[in-house]
Parts: structure tokens; sequence; C-alpha cells
């Protein structure tokens, strides 16, 4: 039997976790049917221009979905890529994203993110790609976050990244040559060297 057309637009909020108006038009579908669902109540918008099911589980990690649709070139890093690995007791507000220092800056839309600019090696590299909500989002790995951290530590605070590494080095989830290889793509060996030295 064929679906009704708001029956393909509740399937599609489904599959996509994280739903954008603009995704209907492929479809050929008119973006009222949406609107029509979140007067309902089956649909709820999370943030401006996003929307999920209503009754969908909602993970911790739901604004890393919501800030990947709304960056798709971004890799989610810093203190938010920290807290997905479960390395660091901050809780950050915002989600940090990094773009390339290039790339135009992202509108917010009430989704509160703290945009940083990579470029090169220290863009690219260490990017792991992680399923969110059913949200294809990308995350920086353990060791490249950690090594990132001591380059932005003056933004995050020294504090943040060397519970970072002594989180990543105790959960086993980097070996020493992970944390050397990113410290030189991020151009932090001489300050992580004492830090890495000193690790058990």
């Amino acid at each position: 039997m064929a679906q009704t057309t708001t029956e393909q637009v509740l399937d599609l909020v489904k599959k996509a976790g994280v739903f954008r108006p603009r995704d209907l038009d492929s479809h050929g579908i008119p973006r009222e049917y949406l609107i029509r669902l979140c007067r309902k109540g089956v649909v709820q918008r999370v943030a401006r221009g996003l929307y999920t099911l209503a009754d969908a589980d909602v993970s911790e990690h739901q604004s890393l979905a919501e800030a990947s649709k709304r960056t798709p070139h971004g890799v989610i890093c810093l203190l938010s890529a920290l807290r997905f690995h479960g390395l660091t007791t901050q809780a950050p507000f915002e989600v940090w994203v990094a773009v390339d220092v290039k790339a135009r800056k992202p509108g917010s839309n009430g989704l509160p993110l703290r945009i940083v600019r990579f470029s090169g090696a220290a863009l690219r590299s260490g990017v792991e790609d992680q399923l969110i909500q059913g949200v294809a989002v990308k995350v920086y790995s353990p060791a490249k976050t950690v090594a990132d951290c001591f380059k932005y530590r003056n933004k995050i605070g020294l504090d943040v990244a060397l519970e970072a590494l002594c989180e990543c080095w105790r959960e086993h989830r980097c070996t020493m040559d992970d944390l050397w290889r990113y410290a030189k793509i991020c151009r932090v060996s001489n300050v992580m060297r004492p830090y890495l030295e000193s690790l058990p």
C-alpha cells in the first residue's frame, strides 16, 4: 500500500534523526507538511530549521547531531569532542566545531556554536565518523583532541588539557605514538613533551 505524504515525511524525519525542511525538496514534498506535523506535536523543532520526532529518544549528544547538520563540513572538536569521548568533567553549553580557515562562518540560528578555525593537516587528521541520532557526525579522535587542547590551552585552560591527557592515557584510549603524531601535526610537541614524558 502506498504511503501518504504525511507518512512519508514522518519516515524521512525518523531516518534522518535530525531533519531540515530543505531535505523535503529533493522528494518533491512541500515544507507545509512538516509544519503541520509540528503543529500536531508529532514532530518538534529543536533549533531554527532543525526538527526531530517528538517521541525520539534524545541522547545527551543531540546537540552534536544538530551542529553537524548546521555545519556539514565541520568537525566536533575541543571541549565537545572531550565530552563525547568521556574525557572531561566539563559540560560545555556551546558545541565546539572546527572549520577551515577560509570557510564561511555558519549561522547558529539559536544553536550555540563555538567556531574554531583549523587548517591543513590539523583540520583533516584524526577525524572519526560517528552516528548520533541517525546523523553522521565527524568528531576528532581522543588523541587528536588532546593535542588540540594543548594547542588551544589559552582558550580552554591548561588544566582541561592535562585532565584530558591523563584520562585518555589512563583509559587506554590512545598510544604514545598517537599522542606524539598529533602533537607534531598541531605543532605542540615542545609544550606536550614534559607531560608525555611524565606519564606512567
